[in-house]
């Protein structure tokens, strides 16, 4: 397999990083972080038509900021985004908006220009690296090798979002400082939903452990074949072993080249950890996670909660007087009131 990116490097300040063995300039474990954004978002059309689906907002701030926030949160200091060239509103979202701070400034908003100030987190450099077609998720955390190193890195699927505190990649960063192993989020998901994750089978599943040493993984196994329920969530702390365990792999599931098939060759190398983070797990990739995460974190908002609050309330009700409505018994002959009361 023969895998090629483009990189294509942002207008803020990077890091200079060749591959090989990197220079460490922190003491951090883990410093850095692969988004992979190159997806089109075809479940989200037509919205996505024009609209990365990482810049959807869930109330207010687009799904792409809680990740980069989640980021920051755990340390990392370079976050490198494979994407694609319909995702250019990913950059834009990232850096300053010159003339947009200059507006408000003038009208005296300084809440809000305070608020754009802070989107980018102090001391977190970006890069980006496109990815030329999508070919899955393995393929697309290849394309960041170059940038990575030869040192462990955190994965983070903005599609997954987690309410977490601390923050999911802030757990496992630091459980990562404590074994100094691959480490997988997982959480319980039902059998029949297993046909739409990635799946690990670990030994003693039934253990209370937040970490569980793995035995194998499977992309989207069938109910009946599946080795568990521990469904992988877009978190990962990673061994840079990982690149040489895709670099030639065939296309699995679907035709792509999966991160769960180069996990499989990483076992055979070294020990990977599944982890049982604390935290709620939206998936935004999906209509009714998206519509969830929206209702959860509307009922959190400090400006629009209370009011928010009351809608569901109402809606709620008006939606339990439709079901009993509907789920009365229909009126018999011997239901004369019923029927008076229906025929005036």
């Amino acid at each position: 397999m023969s895998i090629t990116a483009t990189p294509v490097m942002n207008r803020k300040d990077v890091l200079p990083l060749t591959a090989g063995p990197a220079v460490r300039k922190s003491p951090r474990a883990v410093r850095k972080a692969v988004f992979p954004v190159a997806g089109l978002g075809t479940r989200f059309l037509p919205a996505t038509k024009a609209v990365a689906k990482e810049m959807l907002p869930i109330v207010d701030k687009p799904l792409i900021q809680y990740a980069v926030e989640e980021a920051a949160a755990a340390g990392i200091e370079e976050i490198i985004f494979i994407t694609h060239r319909s995702k250019r509103a990913i950059e834009d979202h990232l850096h300053r908006a010159v003339e947009l701070e200059s507006e408000l400034a003038s009208q005296g908003k300084h809440a809000s220009l305070k608020m754009l100030r802070q989107l980018t987190p102090g001391g977190v450099h970006f890069s980006f690296v496109r990815q030329e077609e999508p070919r899955g998720l393995g393929h697309a955390i290849y394309c960041a090798r170059h940038l990575v190193g030869n040192e462990p890195f955190a994965v983070l699927l903005p599609d997954d979002l987690i309410d977490g505190a601390p923050p999911v990649l802030a757990q496992m960063v630091s459980q990562y400082e404590q074994v100094q192993s691959s480490l997988i989020a997982v959480r319980q998901v039902t059998r029949e939903q297993t046909r739409r994750y990635g799946i690990v089978d670990a030994f003693d599943a039934d253990a209370e452990s937040d970490t569980l040493k793995i035995r194998g993984v499977v992309e989207k196994p069938s109910p009946e074949a599946a080795p568990s329920t521990m469904a992988i969530v877009g978190r990962y702390v990673l061994s840079p072993a990982i690149f040489d365990c895709i670099s030639n792999l065939d296309p699995g599931t679907g035709g792509e080249i999966q991160l769960t098939d180069g996990i499989s060759r990483l076992l055979k190398m070294e020990s990977v950890l599944a982890y049982r983070y604390q935290g709620k797990h939206y998936d935004c990739g999906s209509k009714a996670g998206f519509l969830e995460a929206t209702i959860a974190y509307g009922l959190q908002h400090p400006e629009v909660a209370e009011e928010f609050r009351e809608t569901l309330l109402r809606v709620g009700q008006e939606l339990a007087q439709k079901v009993q409505y509907y789920s009365e018994p229909a009126a018999t002959v011997t239901d004369e009131p019923v029927l008076k009361a229906a025929q005036a």
